[in-house]
């Protein structure tokens, strides 16, 4: 059985260049840094997490929900493929039970913070927010896109953001691997953005400079439903 059911829906990506000896210390052992024409790059994403189960189980109150994140690239060779996936630096959800199961059994870095969103649609247009509080300062990640669906183009950017199947994280001398499955999605050209977040104090010193910084793209996926696979030890 899954370990967790659910959809990610409107998923808001924007993707920033850093120096690689900024993440060398959050990689956990066995994987390597994953590039995009030789470039490295974290994402913040933003998306809703609808009909969540766990264990086949709806959680009272924890079914519908927000989450952001940052995370990067990475990937890990297990003799005979390379799995390509990511690791997060922060996840930011409004539900202390996601935040707990998460921190306790994957070993991941969930933040329980009060969050909202916004979807407007028009037969144009798309228009997509979400926000979280962190120590009294709002923070949010705001796209308008054209509502015209399109294919994710094969070896294209927005191929290598989104088709990461495995999530990686530190267990003390170990690293946790688990397999998240998805079709691929489909995405909507994005015409305009706004994002005010202080990354230094959300993410830490190491993420400063993103403030101030403007992504190289930002993208918006549909989404679809998706599993979160049992847990293994490398």
């Amino acid at each position: 059985m899954s370990f967790l059911r659910a959809e990610w829906r409107k998923l808001a990506i924007a993707n920033y260049t850093v120096d690689p000896a900024i993440l060398r210390p959050y990689l956990p052992k066995h994987t390597e840094l994953d590039l995009w024409n030789g470039v490295c790059y974290v994402s913040l994403v933003g998306f809703m997490f609808l009909n969540t189960r766990i264990m086949g189980v709806k959680v009272p109150f924890h079914v519908d929900f927000e989450e952001v994140n940052l995370r990067f690239y990475v990937k890990h060779w297990d003799g005979s493929t390379w799995k390509r996936g990511v690791v997060f630096i922060k996840e930011i959800v409004p539900k202390p039970a996601i935040t707990f199961i998460a921190n306790t059994i994957y070993k991941e870095h969930y933040q329980t913070k009060k969050m909202g969103h916004r979807w407007s649609e028009s037969n144009a247009l798309l228009e997509v927010e979400y926000r979280w509080n962190d120590k009294k300062k709002v923070h949010f990640m705001a796209l308008q896109a054209m509502n015209q669906p399109q294919i994710i183009a094969p070896n294209s950017e927005t191929e290598f953001i989104t088709e990461h199947y495995w999530g990686y994280s530190k267990h003390g001398s170990k690293t946790v691997e688990y397999e998240v499955t998805h079709p691929r999605w489909e995405h909507y050209p994005v015409i305009s953005f706004d994002i005010q977040v202080d990354f230094g104090l959300v993410y830490g010193s190491d993420f400063t400079d993103l403030s101030h910084a403007t992504p190289v793209s930002v993208m918006l996926a549909e989404g679809s439903d998706i599993t979160v696979e049992q847990r293994r030890f490398l």
